[in-house]
Parts: structure tokens; C-alpha cells; sequence
């Protein structure tokens, strides 16, 4: 299933930021994880010399299992190092539930949005079933019981703010900045309002 929603989101991005081969892509947030699920531009776009990733770690795993990409550590909070418009196209996934506030999601969308023509972000959907990274069914649908059952089952670090954000549809298009036209949907494993992901484009 965690493949199936990936394929599904990469499929959108494709469709929807609809990137041309001489287009040089900043994929913000990349993972030194390295599983079927993570990063999942790397595993799939077929000119990942046009990418440059950016991380939080020193990108070591990364570099490996990606040797094709260009690395650049950055610091959680802090300005892209890049100019303005420096890329065609900036992507995140599963990046913006993690920023710390709503404040700082609108600020992180706006750095992107600064070093990029296009941007493309997704993320995990707060309605969907099964939350994405407690793994909790339903709980999630109540913030007092979501507290509850992170206590009870030794996941109560995901009731901090800096860890996860639970996010929805209308947080995202909040965000968005006004000076850009955005669109909003559902992506990822396909239940209308109940998906598992969501994303928003900024052209």
C-alpha cells in the first residue's frame, strides 16, 4: 500500500508540475532513511542528474543510494540556501507535517515558493484512516483520544508540535502563499476526502 500511494503521488507530480527535461528540480526534505517509501523523486524520476536534494542530515546513506544526485544539508527553520527563482520546480514530501507550528508550515511554503517557479508538496492526510506515523486507526479523528492513545502506546512523542503537525486539506491551502496561484487535492491511495495524501501546486 505505502508503494501504491507513492506511485500515485509521483504520478501527480508528473501530471500536475509537469517537469520539462532541462528543468533543475530541489527536492527539500529527503530522508537518510532509506526504505521503499522514502524519497521517492530519487527512486523514480529518470534524470536525477537534474536533481539537487536537500536534508538536515550529512546525506551520507543518501549519497549512496543516490550517487546521480547532488546533496546540500540545510538547517531545519532557516533560509534555502539558494536565490530566488534558483530552480524550475521545488518538491517536498511528507516534510510539512513536521515544521513545528501552523506559522512555520506558511513560512516553509514560502521559502519554497521563493526559490522556485513551481512547487509541488505533499503530505500525509490527518482524515485518512490510519495515521501515517503513529499508525493509529481512527484515534487521530479526536485530538483528546489521539493524546490518549499516544500515552497508552509509548508513541507520546508525536503529541509534540515539532514532531507532528496533523494536517489537512484546508491547513495547506491556508498556507499557501496569496501572491501565488495554488490548487489543492487528493493524492496517494485514492478515498476522496479520506485519501492518505494530500498535495498543493504553486505555479
Amino acid at each position: 500500500m505505502l508503494i501504491w500511494a507513492r506511485d500515485r503521488i509521483y504520478r501527480d507530480f508528473i501530471r500536475l508540475a509537469a517537469p520539462a527535461p532541462t528543468d533543475r528540480i530541489l527536492d527539500v526534505g529527503v530522508s537518510d532513511v532509506i526504505n521503499d517509501g522514502a524519497n521517492l523523486l530519487e527512486r523514480l524520476y529518470p534524470l536525477p542528474r537534474q536533481i539537487t536534494a536537500a536534508g538536515l542530515g550529512e546525506g551520507g546513506a543518501f549519497r549512496a543510494a543516490f550517487p546521480d544526485v547532488g546533496y546540500r544539508q540545510i538547517m531545519a527553520g532557516q533560509p534555502l540556501p539558494y536565490a530566488d527563482d534558483h530552480f524550475d520546480i521545488a518538491v517536498s514530501n511528507a516534510v510539512i507535517e513536521h515544521v513545528g507550528s501552523r506559522e512555520a508550515q506558511a513560512a516553509f511554503i514560502r521559502e519554497l515558493s521563493r526559490v522556485a517557479k513551481r512547487v509541488f508538496l505533499s503530505a500525509p492526510n490527518r482524515w485518512f484512516p490510519v495515521e501515517h506515523h503513529t499508525g493509529l486507526p481512527l484515534a487521530h479523528y479526536n485530538d483528546a483520544i489521539f493524546s490518549l492513545a499516544c500515552k497508552a502506546t509509548g508513541r507520546a512523542h508525536w503529541l509534540d508540535p515539532n514532531e507532528l503537525i496533523l494536517t489537512d486539506i484546508g491547513d495547506l491551502r491556508r498556507a499557501a502563499p496569496p501572491t501565488r496561484r495554488s490548487r489543492t487535492g487528493y493524492t496517494g491511495l485514492p478515498l476522496g476526502p479520506l485519501s492518505s495524501n494530500l498535495y498543493l501546486i504553486l505555479d
